[in-house]
């Protein structure tokens, strides 16, 4: 058991909270309770972008896969539905919405065995000891162990934390959840390389981890060195030529 836990993150009662509140199985109350410490406690927001980043690249291994005709008529059929749909079409009938919560289903199991190693009790002495098998290695660029980059808050706090493809083709933002902006204006993710003027990669969530492709004109300026910064602007006109709102976040890249 002690052979696959230092894969995980260190686990104690906040780390289970942060967890179950990046995988959405919390109660009404209590991720309301997650949502204020994490805008009141530095350690616990770091903590919940720890796990989002842990679990995101479960996303990016789920293919899409079409059903085929007779899926959605017999599911409408059981639900005592009419099996012809000619409304316009909802959440159910999104392969997206599909695919996205299978995928939260595998980060959930995940989890429920990340929990069950640490509170399983080794095994008492007389018994022989377990076979370790070598852990396969990761079916995708994506969910390799890569570098990040953490971009951080005034504060000090964790805005960010943003890990690179290997070819450079894309960025993963995964954010610490903080409220949208009064005034209208949303966050735009810029590359900052030495000695050169900012450009922008676009928008970037405040919510929700996600990737960003990486033009090919700018992965040259993705490098150890260079900065990424988040600034506050008009919804309007992205991505914009030039930064005009102020800095909520930024970080030095570190390596690639």
């Amino acid at each position: 058991m002690n052979d696959i836990a230092p894969a995980l993150p260190p686990i104690d009662d906040d780390d289970l909270l942060a967890g179950e509140y990046v995988l959405g199985v919390l109660d009404a109350d209590a991720r309301r309770e997650a949502q204020r410490r994490i805008g009141a406690d530095r350690d616990f927001a770091a903590r919940v972008a720890r796990w989002d980043a842990h679990f995101s690249p479960w996303l990016l291994r789920v293919d899409a896969v079409e059903p085929g005709a007779h899926v959605w008529p017999r599911i409408r059929t059981a639900l005592g539905w009419s099996s012809v749909d000619g409304g316009r079409k909802g959440v159910w009938d999104n392969a997206a919405f599909w695919r996205g919560t299978t995928a939260l289903a595998v980060a959930a199991s995940v989890f429920a065995v990340a929990i069950g190693v640490w509170r399983t009790p080794e095994p008492v002495a007389s018994l022989p000891p377990p076979v370790v098998v070598a852990p396969t290695p990761p079916a995708t660029e994506e969910a390799a162990a890569l570098p990040v980059t953490v971009l951080a808050t005034d504060d000090g706090g964790t805005g960010w934390i943003a890990r690179v493809a290997p070819d450079r083709s894309k960025v993963l933002m995964v954010p610490t959840p903080r409220p949208v902006d009064a005034g209208g204006k949303v966050n735009e993710l810029w590359i900052i390389a030495a000695g050169e003027a900012p450009k922008s990669l676009g928008f970037v969530s405040n919510d929700k981890a996600h990737s960003i492709d990486i033009p090919a004109t700018l992965r040259d300026a993705v490098a150890a060195g260079a900065v990424f910064a988040v600034t506050l602007e008009p919804e309007q006109g992205l991505p914009h030529a030039a930064p005009s709102g102020p800095i909520v976040a930024k970080g030095e890249i570190l390596a690639i």
